[in-house]
């Protein structure tokens, strides 16, 4: 069976995001200033470990930005005709738990639903009994014993971390030789005890966690639910593997639209001064006197309305979701550059008044090669610590904004939607906790990593902190 590749907007920034992410790093390593910084970060046990993490979640966003339909069978001959469906490479992993959908729900690992029914018995009475999972632990006979099922499957699951991570022991500790002149086995043993340049050590350990949760997954989602599923009978794990992306776009793409503007404005504002600055200023402060929560709302009200009277300009729902996202994302970054160009504008004004920018210009250096080559490059440490900083935040505040219902589409998976989905559940008896507290340790997970690689940043990147 065919299939065609859909390359939605949001897909296409995410491809521009890597392009620029390898260039940024091929000109951070050319110079020494950028190298030794980053090898500051690399140095912090928490950064290596952070930085891990993020990859695992960048990996699994960047699969789910490869959608494709799939071709629909037709006579031989006919014209291809393709399904409105947009799925992606994730999905295509995870069919097992895209496609094993139960009634209702039911609690992790359950082998029956989690309400009860009513069903008639065989001498006509009716009865109320929690049935059968149709997919959930299905494969267990009466009887049998679900733990002894869960530690044969997991009984493997060990040494292909250990595998994983002792091959790329095996890699770093070559690396390391051919960098520091020594033997391979020489190598390995530093990076064991952690008496490398990089805490190589702390990011195999998360490596080898990573790897373990990992096999665990694929040794047990296949025949339980490992984290229940919700009201309609999804899976919770594939929901939160899926929402993973929606909070990388939200955070990465919405901090590509911010930077033109708050890196334009605050260093106009504070080289040129005069009525610019003024301009600039009444601006940002007008910006700031308005509720954000407020001005959002009322901005995504606006493009949903606009989408909804124009239902020709999309092919597909995924294509209408994705749309929204892309538009909630520029709405965020429109609104959220004020407090970047406030920092960079104060520096500015510091930077204008030092010698060698007086000296170019009395050299009849013109403003925008003052700005390009000597304002520019001493205020980007401010700009890349915002830029980490400011990641978390938008994340967090995706599933606030979809909370209070002005978020992502509703067809669009995401920590806010789960949450939202789960908050009238918090009133049964008992309590239907298991949406809830995956979206908040997927989401914790994530945000935690950001701030703590951000802080190891910062001490790398800002020049006060290296001064004391």
């Amino acid at each position: 069976m065919g299939f065609r590749f859909v390359l939605l907007p949001t897909d296409l920034l995410v491809f521009l995001l890597i392009v620029c992410t390898v260039i940024f790093a091929v000109l951070a390593r050319r110079r020494a200033p950028s190298r030794e910084a980053w090898r500051r970060v690399g140095r912090q046990p928490a950064a290596m470990a952070s930085a891990v993490i993020l990859s695992v979640f960048a990996i699994i966003g960047f699969m789910d930005s490869l959608h494709y339909r799939v071709q629909l069978p037709s006579g031989e001959g006919a014209q291809a005709v393709y399904s409105s469906e947009v799925l992606s490479a994730l999905d295509a992993l995870l069919t097992p738990l895209r496609v094993r959908v139960e009634k209702t729900y039911s609690a992790p690992f359950a082998r029956e639903s989690f309400q009860r029914e009513t069903v008639e018995r065989a001498d006509g009475g009716q009865a109320r009994i929690t049935p059968r999972l149709v997919y959930g632990a299905s494969h267990l006979q009466e009887g049998e014993s679900m733990l002894s099922d869960i530690a044969r499957r997991l009984a493997w699951t060990p040494f292909l971390a250990l595998a994983v991570a002792g091959a790329l022991l095996c890699v770093l500790g070559a690396g390391v030789a051919r960098n520091q002149g020594i033997g391979v086995a020489d190598a390995v043993r530093r990076i064991l005890a952690g008496r490398t340049d990089l805490a190589w050590r702390s990011a195999l350990i998360v490596v080898f966690l990573a790897m373990l949760l990992i096999a665990a997954g694929v040794a047990l989602a296949p025949h339980y639910h490992m984290l229940g599923t919700d009201k309609v009978g999804q899976d919770v794990l594939y929901l939160s593997l899926k929402s993973i992306r929606t909070g990388l776009v939200i955070g990465t793409l919405t901090t590509l639209i911010m930077l033109p503007f708050a890196v334009a404005l605050g260093i106009a504002a504070g080289y040129l001064g005069g009525w610019v600055d003024d301009a600039i200023q009444y601006l940002y402060t007008v910006l700031n006197s308005i509720p954000s929560v407020l001005l959002i709302a009322a901005s995504v009200l606006m493009m949903q309305v606009m989408i909804d009277t124009n239902p020709q300009w999309f092919d597909t729902a995924a294509q209408r979701a994705d749309a929204r996202l892309l538009a909630l994302c520029a709405i965020l970054g429109i609104t959220s550059w004020t407090g970047l160009c406030r920092l960079l504008r104060g520096e500015t004004l510091k930077l204008r008044e030092l010698d060698y920018v007086q000296a170019a210009r009395a050299f009849g250096a013109s403003t925008p090669q003052i700005l390009r080559r000597h304002i520019l490059p001493n205020v980007m440490h401010i700009v890349l610590i915002s830029v980490a900083l400011d990641f978390s935040i938008l994340v967090l505040a995706e599933a606030v904004l979809s909370y209070v219902g002005i978020g992502v589409d509703p067809s669009t998976i995401s920590f806010g939607s789960m949450i939202n989905a789960a908050r009238a559940e918090l009133a049964r008896e008992p309590v239907v906790w298991w949406s809830l507290a995956a979206a908040f340790g997927f989401m914790l997970t994530m945000v935690l990593a950001a701030n703590l690689f951000a802080d190891a940043v910062r001490d790398a990147f800002d020049p006060r902190r290296q001064l004391r």
